[in-house]
């Protein structure tokens, strides 16, 4: 296949080797981004993406579609049993398209949604002023504690209480400790709020008993299928039975998406069934490992850590004390391969295009193979370079050392 595209289009087959190589030359430790399997990516350029598809199996707008409905129904089912849900809707095309569903579900314009602020570690897709979410829906948000800056429950009650959210959504993308779903329920019911777990980042720990699942206490989970699970990029809905009719509604037709990717479909279906496996246990279980030693290790070069530390897959960290901020951090650690992304720490005095800190986790690096060990390897060039950070030469030296250092662990799925 790839040397059709080849000989039909070089150009674009350039651009996929170059990123090939890329991310098999690079530590990629953006916490939202892993590799997917040759069994996942196998279904994405196949013949199932010329087929449209627009209902659910057995209700189509389009004939042709039996073999399809197999497929969509074999999806849902791996991943109702992955994690326990009476109801599952695989058709978003994204996390955030997932969320919007739920809101179109649950809401009408003007409601109320109570979510984390984007700077303590919530995602724009659930109430950021410029997102969809902004500008059709009333919002209050809840941070963390500034001592602590950890999520304090009290106030979150004490926020609920006030505001009387209509929606309340417990999740994250880019917060470092356990989140007490149990906790966020009852604060939910005490005011009569629906409950959205946004677990799109910690879906892999969450199916692999890792972290706290949602499942049985939320009203509706939306989850991605990369990230920690290792899949296609693409979301799930999961959701009582009960929620059945006017979710898939919100998917389609009243939702933002048309027709369902079938090739997506495929994929997500293998990404169930691997996440099914004992392995992947023991995987998730090592993803955990591997941050908690990140952080240990650069805790002792005396990097501020966010909370002091992390229970899941992301750490966050404060590079005030350093001298620089986030994007002349993230800048530097690509120059030397080393990829990271910038990102706001809770009462951040910087702004979202410079903020002051450094988001990085461990799922990439842990799918291809790395341990405790080799984090240790890693904070070593992560703190020569954030030490050398306007010597070009040592950078690029740097640069070649993980490189090398990289071809010891294959990129999967090539």
């Amino acid at each position: 296949m790839f040397q059709s595209l080849k000989e039909t289009d070089s150009q674009t087959y350039n651009f996929i080797q170059q990123e090939q190589r890329r991310q098999r030359e690079e530590l990629q430790m953006i916490p939202s981004e892993n590799y997917a399997s040759r069994a996942v990516l196998a279904p994405l350029s196949t013949v199932l993406c010329n087929k449209y598809s627009e209902g659910y199996p057995g209700r189509r707008y389009y004939r042709g579609n039996k073999i399809i409905d197999g497929l969509e129904e074999l999806t849902i089912d791996r991943v109702k049993k992955l994690f326990s849900s009476e109801y599952a809707n695989v058709q978003p095309l994204s996390g955030t398209q997932a969320n919007i569903a739920v809101y179109l579900a649950f809401l009408k314009p003007g409601d109320k949604i109570l979510s984390m602020e984007l700077s303590a570690g919530g995602h724009f897709s659930h109430g950021y002023a410029i997102n969809f979410t902004g500008q059709f829906y009333q919002l209050a948000s809840y941070g963390v504690n500034r001592g602590t800056e950890q999520l304090d429950y009290d106030e979150i009650q004490k926020i609920a209480e006030r505001e009387q959210p209509k929606l309340i959504i417990a999740g994250a993308s880019a917060y470092p400790r356990i989140i007490d779903f149990s906790r966020f329920a009852q604060i939910a019911r005490s005011v009569k709020a629906f409950l959205m777990a946004d677990i799109a980042h910690i879906a892999g720990l969450v199916a692999a008993g890792e972290h706290p699942s949602p499942v049985p206490m939320a009203d509706v989970v939306t989850l991605t299928t990369h990230k920690t699970l290792r899949g296609p990029r693409g979301g799930v809905i999961l959701a009582s039975r009960k929620y059945a009719r006017q979710l898939d509604k919100a998917v389609f037709p009243g939702g933002v998406q048309g027709g369902p990717h079938n090739h997506v479909h495929a994929a997500k279906a293998v990404c169930f069934k691997e996440a099914a496996f004992s392995q992947f246990k023991d995987y998730a279980r090592q993803i955990i490992k591997n941050s908690q030693q990140l952080a240990a290790d650069l805790l002792e070069k005396n990097y501020r850590l966010v909370s002091g530390g992390t229970d899941n897959h992301l750490l966050l960290i404060d590079l005030r004390n350093k001298g620089i901020d986030g994007c002349e951090a993230s800048l530097a650690l690509e120059k030397a391969g080393i990829i990271v992304n910038k990102n706001m720490i809770p009462f951040d005095p910087g702004t979202p295009k410079r903020p002051s800190g450094i988001r990085l986790g461990t799922p990439a690096l842990t799918t291809r193979g790395m341990k405790e060990k080799d984090m240790e390897q890693i904070v070593g060039w992560f703190n020569e370079v954030l030490e050398n950070i306007q010597n070009e030469k040592r950078l690029t030296q740097i640069k070649n050392e993980i490189k090398k250092y990289a071809e010891k662990f294959p990129l999967p799925g090539v």
